[in-house]
């Protein structure tokens, strides 16, 4: 089962997935990244490889402004409109059905917040944060934050965008900035 941690939201439940295609962040790995960046109010956010949806309407829970959900299979997506349709918040989100590759390539908007969690192994964060630094998605002082695989590294030429990076047992999250320094 899923849930709302925090916000408007807090203690309502979420659907999943139906099947095994789809790996949720768990309650415990989003409070650490909730944690970790607390500042939803007024933000635009992108939830990238979405799944469920929890991380973006966790944002919106906690105050978020709009939250764009980026993902591709049917599944996923009727998980999603439930989940919106479930909180009542069909106004402050929009969800693409795309390949994230084509929406990064085709994105015309610049985030707060950009959350990434692709199905591990598969070699998608890397190609996604280049293409998310190369397009300057990120508005000043944004944030990118991803969940991966603690096989699947940051690229080399990618590190000097990273912020804090946090091991867990199975996963790895990484937290990266177009200037670290300013954040």
């Amino acid at each position: 089962m899923i849930r709302i941690i925090a916000g408007i939201h807090k203690k309502r439940n979420l659907q999943s997935v139906p099947g095994r295609s789809t790996r949720p962040t768990t309650d415990f790995n989003r409070e650490m990244i909730f944690g970790t960046y607390q500042d939803f109010k007024g933000k635009k956010v992108l939830d990238l490889f979405a799944g469920t949806g929890a991380f973006g309407l966790e944002a919106l829970s906690r105050g978020a402004a709009w939250i764009d959900f980026v993902e591709f299979a049917n599944a996923a997506i009727g998980t999603i409109l439930n989940n919106i349709s479930t909180l009542s918040c069909t106004d402050r989100c929009h969800v693409y059905r795309k390949r994230a590759e084509a929406f990064l390539k085709d994105c015309e908007s610049s985030y707060d917040v950009i959350f990434l969690d692709p199905p591990y192994d598969k070699n998608l964060i890397n190609p996604s944060l280049q293409t998310i630094f190369e397009r300057k998605m990120l508005k000043p002082k944004g944030l990118v934050m991803v969940e991966h695989s603690r096989n699947e590294k940051i690229a080399e030429d990618l590190c000097g965008y990273i912020l804090k990076q946090k091991e867990m047992k199975k996963c790895c999250f990484t937290w990266l900035a177009e200037d670290p320094e300013a954040i």
